[in-house]
């Protein structure tokens, strides 16, 4: 029986995340700006070849590069927005091999994944799984990221806008936050699921 790619499902902690800023930034601090200008650019080379989630896919490259600066410290052989380039190339192409796979998503103030799995029960799994990561974060990291993502009439920008403006911070440190406790659920639940899928059935004896 196959087993989950613990490679892939790696996730960055914060130490990671901040190496991350620091190498996008090249010695300047711009406060997170390089990062979300990134972060656009990836979502836009995904979605002008039509892919089905483009900002997971930006997510995913993202985390791939705060892998490679995990294992070996540092990138200098390329500057990083080639180098991120490089690695959404690698991206693409695997999802390409990958269709209909369970991702992330956000949905409504009640959850934030909502992907239409073709088995019912694994999309019911995700769900569970999400829940029960949810009330892992803490009060106030839940409410920031239900907020998030919340559906709401206007803009998903002015919502953002409101809500950085109600905490007291600017935009781009919501998102920034708002990407952390992304990929620390996103993490959890693939972790969850793995394990409910992964899971070795009981076999009764006669």
């Amino acid at each position: 029986m196959a087993k989950p790619n613990l490679k892939r499902d790696w996730q960055p902690d914060k130490a990671a995340f901040d190496r991350l800023l620091a190498w996008l930034d090249e010695g300047t601090d711009s406060r997170g700006e390089r990062y979300l200008e990134m972060r656009e650019r990836l979502v836009d080379y995904f979605g002008r070849r039509s892919c089905h989630s483009p900002e997971d896919l930006a997510d995913d490259t993202l985390n791939r590069v705060a892998r490679r600066l995990e294992e070996t410290g540092s990138i200098d052989d390329v500057v990083p927005a080639r180098y991120c380039y490089i690695v959404a190339k690698f991206v693409f192409l695997e999802s390409l091999r990958r269709p209909g796979r369970t991702e992330l998503v956000a949905q409504s103030a009640e959850a934030v994944v909502a992907q239409v799995a073709d088995d019912r029960a694994e999309n019911e799994r995700t769900f569970a799984c999400l829940e029960r990561c949810l009330q892992s974060c803490s009060a106030v990291d839940r409410a920031m990221i239900l907020d998030y993502y919340r559906t709401t009439s206007g803009s998903a920008r002015e919502n953002r806008r409101q809500l950085a403006q109600k905490l007291g911070i600017t935009t781009n440190s919501l998102a920034i936050r708002a990407c952390r406790i992304r990929s620390r659920l996103e993490g959890c639940v693939r972790a969850c699921v793995s394990a409910a899928t992964y899971r070795p059935k009981s076999v009764s004896s006669d």
